[in-house]
């Protein structure tokens, strides 16, 4: 048993962001998660940070553009306090240590991607933003003395009694259980991008903190939104990588095996139309058997500029003296997920939740490009702020394991499969009932749909796959609820 002042689960922006502001003001944190520091999806991000820092940009045009991509389903307040709090963020985190891509002058590089209507995200080294990102938080909590990272130590429930959240139940790798009680708990543990076949998820990503959440009586948000990124490195059918958003923003062009432009008359943008757009228009040539490239031939120094994309297609055989990049989309990014505000508070007391395991609302059906690193920095900070002004003492609950146990489960490659099939690019109406029977079909019964189970008798991987379920069931059901396309949920006949 572990006492803590703050349980954060995940190891992500959101969450070492959350993590270095508490213990700024000697909050005692503890961090538990699935992998090891750098197994998450912001270590995986090669785009950039948007934030409304140049000379010709402001933060009302930041907002617009997310209302925009988000197809005006945001939350307008949040989209706000986002947007107005990322210069003060940004310029604070470059305060702490963070190094940006700079000309010889000294000024900040601004890059332009999709759906954006100025050059306004910046980067470091070139593509691997959200590497250098999570390096400097690495630092910068390894320097706390306040914090105790616990690794390789998945959360198995939450332990929530009369409507407030106590803590967590974790396995480590020796598979001892272990409880942990604190004052407040923060959710930050990702996306749902390992229920699909091909995604730019880190590998530790199946949608865990839904599951988690769902279980404890959270309520939950927009499930039904799942983007899509429309380039990730794909041959004979295998996707191996992202190839960044800002490779189009630098002038790549998607073109077929014809050398026609696929999105010429599908959108003014073109190339760096909304997200959605270009994944479906990627996806259809794919059904019809095309190959779609992007051609890098109008960028010079590709290498020098995109190092992590270039060193993704030299190690799997492609040669970029030819000017293509075979591609294909794969699962990217959550819109939906715990219903919260932008301080991270849930309908659980001291329970929270940030990053990409929370819905703010900030993203609305489909999220601009760079925004989600930045909501891990702003809304992590916004969610520290609120633990520091409400602080809770640690108590103590009893956790009482279900008698339920997960038998005859599914593997993990069919869950995907049917995931893509049923609630992937396009959804069919009248096809994803379907889904939903199948997945109720492993669900052990209980007095709810969703149980939890005895971890005595459930391993970690049986409890992955449990939660993959319970992820992929509830995402079914909110797509099957939402009866018009709207952004990333494209729904046909």
């Amino acid at each position: 048993m572990t006492r803590t002042d703050v349980l954060i689960i995940g190891s992500g922006i959101a969450a070492l962001s959350t993590a270095y502001q508490l213990a700024r003001f000697n909050i005692n944190v503890t961090v538990v998660t699935k992998g090891g520091k750098k197994d998450s999806n912001s270590a995986l991000a090669q785009g950039g940070i948007s934030v409304a820092l140049s000379r010709e940009d402001n933060w009302r045009l930041h907002y617009k553009d997310t209302l925009m991509a988000g197809c005006y389903l945001n939350d307008e307040k949040a989209v706000e306090r986002l947007v107005s709090l990322a210069p003060h963020t940004l310029l604070d985190f470059m305060g702490a240590g963070m190094n940006f891509d700079r000309n010889k002058k000294g000024d900040l590089l601004f890059g332009r991607e999709a759906a954006h209507s100025l050059n306004r995200v910046i980067h470091a080294g070139g593509d691997a933003t959200g590497l250098k990102a999570m390096e400097q938080l690495i630092i910068n909590t390894d320097n706390n003395d306040n914090i105790t990272f616990k690794l390789h130590e998945p959360v198995l429930d939450l332990i929530v009694k009369d409507g407030r959240c106590y803590g967590a139940l974790t396995r480590d790798s020796k598979g001892s259980l272990h409880t942990y009680y604190a004052g407040s708990t923060v959710i930050a543990s990702g996306g749902i991008g390992g229920l699909y076949p091909a995604t730019t998820n880190d590998k530790t990503i199946t949608g865990d903190s839904i599951a988690l959440a769902y279980r404890a009586g959270c309520r939950l948000k927009n499930l039904e939104f799942v983007q899509f990124h429309p380039t990730m490195l794909t041959i004979d059918g295998h996707a191996y990588g992202l190839v960044s958003e800002a490779v189009r923003g630098a002038g790549a062009l998607l073109i077929n095996d014809k050398g026609e432009r696929i999105m010429d008359g599908v959108h003014p943008m073109k190339e760096l139309a909304p997200r959605d757009v270009v994944a479906r228009e990627v996806y259809a040539h794919h059904l019809k058997g095309e190959q779609i490239y992007l051609d890098i031939s109008a960028i010079s120094d590709f290498k020098e500029k995109f190092p992590t994309v270039s060193g993704i297609c030299e190690d799997h055989g492609v040669d970029l003296s030819n000017n293509l990049i075979p591609v294909a989309p794969g699962a990217h990014f959550h819109m939906g997920g715990i219903q919260a505000t932008s301080e991270g508070v849930t309908n659980i007391k001291d329970l929270y939740a940030v990053g990409e395991a929370a819905c703010t609302g900030v993203h609305g059906a489909n999220r601009l490009a760079s925004n989600s690193l930045l909501e891990g920095l702003v809304f992590g900070r916004l969610t520290a702020d609120h633990i520091l002004a409400n602080p809770q003492s640690i108590k103590e609950a009893e956790y009482t394991m279900s008698g339920a146990v997960a038998e005859n489960l599914p593997c993990k490659k069919e869950i995907r499969r049917k995931m893509m099939e049923f609630v992937g690019i396009v959804r069919h109406r009248g096809e994803i009932d379907k889904v939903i029977k199948w997945f109720d079909s492993f669900m052990p019964k209980g007095e709810s749909d969703f149980v939890s189970l005895d971890y005595n008798k459930t391993d970690n991987e049986q409890a992955e796959i449990y939660n993959m379920l319970t992820t992929g069931k509830l995402i079914a059901e909110a797509a099957a609820r939402r009866k018009d396309s709207i952004g990333a949920h494209c729904i046909t006949d």
